[in-house]
């Protein structure tokens, strides 16, 4: 595996906080660094400029140097208007790993390792996988089916396994994850670390309304529509949520045009409309993210302890 092993020492759990739209916010990156592993945010979510620059000059501020690293989502593709100054600041502040997402990474890889950064593609399928790879980035996200927000089609057992026979770089698998033994099953598969989105969305610190966290402890893996509606790329929506905002079944069988335009454009959209992956089942009450990690790290080793055993 290849995930530096200066970040990985300092890890209690091999896994990312994922970045999450009008959820992931100072508060929750500096409770996942706190309790054990990577935290995360999308530019977006802030919705100034001026805002996205003094996010980062607190995390980075306030965290120690011996913490797990951090990290920060830009979207890079040609309809997100803001992408370009927000790398700027991304320069200004160095943190340790940025996650690129929706378009090329090509054109920021350079400039981001260039300070040491690592890059991270977020991908969907292996043909997008391949892509990413050619371009240089220290890792690929695997964003497979049962993931919350955009997802994939793919099985992580399938799309592991597959990209891991072509890339040597840092995998990290998302879709479904969310109990200890999942996080040591996407290592039995060949991933390095973990995303966890939706068993992490019902906590304290989370930016998620009191309502979407309580339609989270209330559903199941049921509940979950998945849609190109809304964004012109499929996405895994609460039902609930798609009911009341007022859209049908067949509504949900369009496909809107992507344009991600500016944060405010994205924020209208999924304002009332709430994203959750398949793992939701998972999530039992509004909680302090460090209870969260504390519960997953027990799970994570007690499933090891289990492999164990069972080995002659």
């Amino acid at each position: 595996m290849s995930f530096p092993a200066r970040f990985a020492e300092r890890l209690r759990l091999p896994a990312i906080a994922a970045p999450m739209f009008l959820v992931s916010g100072v508060d929750m990156v500096l409770a996942a660094c706190r309790a054990g592993i990577i935290g995360s945010f999308p530019a977006n979510n802030a919705r100034t400029l001026e805002d996205f620059d003094d996010w980062m000059g607190q995390i980075a501020a306030t965290l120690p140097a011996d913490a797990p690293p951090w990290a920060v989502n830009i979207m890079v593709h040609r309809s997100y208007a803001r992408w370009e100054a927000e790398l700027e600041l991304v320069l200004r502040h160095r943190p340790p790993v940025v996650i690129t997402a929706l378009g090329s990474p090509a054109h920021v890889v350079e400039a981001i390792q260039g300070y040491g950064g690592l890059v991270y593609a977020d991908v969907n399928s292996l043909t997008y996988a391949q892509k990413a790879a050619k371009t240089g980035v220290d890792g690929l996200i695997l964003v497979a089916a049962g993931a919350g927000g955009h997802t994939g089609a793919l099985t992580g057992f399938a799309f592991v396994p597959a990209v891991r026979e072509v890339f040597g770089g840092t995998i990290v698998l998302g879709g479904g994850i969310s109990a200890g033994r999942a996080v040591r099953a996407a290592q039995m598969l060949g991933a390095d670390l973990a995303y966890l989105g939706t068993r992490l969305i019902a906590c304290s610190e989370s930016l998620a309304v009191p309502a979407y966290k309580q339609m989270l402890v209330d559903a199941t893996a049921e509940d979950i529509v998945t849609s190109a509606a809304l964004t012109g790329i499929p996405a895994n929506w609460l039902q609930a949520s798609l009911a009341a905002a007022g859209y049908d079944a067949e509504a949900l069988k369009t496909k809107a045009q992507i344009n991600l335009g500016r944060p405010e454009d994205a924020a209208a959209r999924w304002r009332d409309v709430w994203s959750a992956g398949q793992g939701v089942g998972e999530i039992r009450a509004i909680e302090p993210l460090s209870d969260i990690i504390d519960d997953l790290v027990a799970d994570f080793d007690a499933a090891g302890r289990a492999d164990r055993a069972r080995k002659p």
